[in-house]
């Protein structure tokens, strides 16, 4: 189940020439290009946090290895469960068990 055929547009940082900018560049782009964030990493989330940001929207996935149909169908979900939130702008973590959801700017 890769996104693309579900309607998603999703894109790589690698596939935009951006594999090795740092954090707060993709964050930039995605603000721009009105994208939401997917990442491993806690980094994202606390740049927003530290910036205050009303946006863009991020969703850190807490399960390690997953591979790609599980991850697509993974963000299927949390898409249809949080879709208003990620318009908004909000940052979401999930784990095994939990969607996290918070509203951005943390602060206001």
């Amino acid at each position: 189940m890769e996104l693309a055929r579900s309607g998603i547009d999703a894109v790589h940082a690698g596939d935009i020439g951006m594999a090795e900018a740092a954090d707060e560049e993709l964050l930039a782009r995605a603000r721009e290009d009105e994208r939401i964030v997917v990442s491993l990493e806690a980094d994202f989330h606390a740049l927003l946090v530290l910036s205050n940001a009303s946006g863009p929207s991020v969703i850190r996935i807490r399960i390690e290895g997953l591979h790609a149909e599980p991850l697509a169908a993974l963000l299927l979900r949390v898409l249809a469960l949080c879709e208003s939130e990620l318009q908004a702008g909000a940052m979401v973590s999930v784990d095994e068990s939990n969607v996290r959801v918070r509203s951005l700017p943390l602060i206001r």
